[in-house]
């Protein structure tokens, strides 16, 4: 029997009467547990979104008042006396971007030197051990950051801020101007509770959050290339800068961005270092400065109505700050997860 006829035959056989090679439209029959997994799944995002969106909602309803009666000179004005009039987030925004890029500044070396350690040096057992304690410290509570830098990182701190200013204070940024080097009398403690100290105090924070993300990124380097640039003759550090960190760029960065978006919204560690102030104090080194967090702790306790609502509204801008950075980290994370920065 010639091949057609053999088709012919199963068709026939199989009770078909279409005489075409038309293809069948497949459905799909889900269970009851793949039509749980669906709802929870979507439910979930639905959930955390709505969420997200109506703490937004609550904030700009409660900071409305506030916000009509400053006006566009609420993101300008320095002051902070609601009760007066005149008030505005221009030096809290400043200090809270001032610490939040300090603690980045820091943080991103020491998160890129302990990933790259743990994933590619660290033999298996201490590997395990280091990945839980980097767990660990991004787990300990703010306050015992603060009380840390409080208590000992701020005296330890004094000599390499008055060495910093010394030697570097020609760049503006690093100038103490109530501060002379050549004065033996000189007093340090015009560098403490400044904007460095509690960016540092915020950088070991912020550290092992990027640092945990970093090196799951750079585990997925393809084993391949990694061994095809040590088979043509690359050494350890060569296959790790062309490859894995090639590869890892949108963990790095995104791990990165986590970490900022981190920093921007620390509250109980910079209240517990820094000497408030409600001035743009562009010298880091120096004593004085402020964040819109820690202005919320300090006085949420003690607000008028109308402050109160000048705090939501300082509340709204700090969350549409810090639900940008996390966005924007979020969707290079997912990219760097596919491979394609490799």
């Amino acid at each position: 029997m010639s091949g057609p006829d053999i088709l012919e035959a199963l068709r026939v056989s199989d009770g078909s009467s279409r005489q075409d090679d038309s293809p069948r439209q497949l459905t799909t029959v889900r269970g009851a547990s793949d039509t749980v997994f669906r709802v929870a799944a979507h439910g979930g995002g639905v959930l955390v979104l709505s969420i997200m969106t109506l703490v937004g909602l609550f904030l700009a309803v409660r900071g409305a008042e506030a916000i009509a009666s400053a006006g566009p000179s609420f993101l300008t004005e320095q002051d902070w006396e609601p009760n007066s009039g005149r008030f505005g987030i221009a030096a809290v925004l400043f200090g809270t971007v001032a610490i939040a890029l300090i603690a980045i500044f820091v943080a991103l070396p020491l998160a890129v030197g302990a990933a790259t350690y743990i994933s590619e040096y660290a033999p298996l057992g201490l590997r395990t051990l280091l990945v839980g304690i980097v767990d660990l410290m991004a787990a300990i509570p703010s306050v015992v950051y603060g009380l840390w830098g409080m208590f000992w990182l701020e005296g330890a701190i004094l000599p390499v801020a008055q060495w910093i200013s010394t030697y570097f204070g020609w760049i503006p940024i690093f100038n103490v101007p109530n501060f002379n080097p050549g004065d033996p009398l000189a007093t340090p403690t015009v560098f403490t509770a400044s904007a460095f100290l509690a960016g540092l105090v915020v950088a070991m924070m912020v550290a092992p959050v990027a640092a945990s993300i970093m090196r799951e990124v750079f585990a997925q380097a393809p084993i391949g290339e990694r061994e095809g640039a040590l088979a043509l003759g690359s050494t350890k550090w060569g296959m790790i800068r062309s490859v894995v960190y090639p590869f890892g760029m949108g963990g790095m960065i995104g791990g990165a961005m986590l970490g900022l978006g981190r920093a921007l919204g620390e509250t109980i560690a910079v209240y517990l270092v820094i000497s408030p102030v409600f001035v743009i104090q562009p010298h880091i080194l120096q004593t004085g400065s402020n964040s819109i967090s820690s202005l919320i702790a300090l006085r949420y306790g003690e607000a008028s109505p109308f402050e109160l609502s000048a705090l939501m509204a300082a509340g709204l801008v700090l969350f549409l700050i810090t639900m940008l950075v996390n966005f924007g980290a979020g969707i290079i994370i997912q990219r760097s997860r596919s491979g394609a920065a490799s």
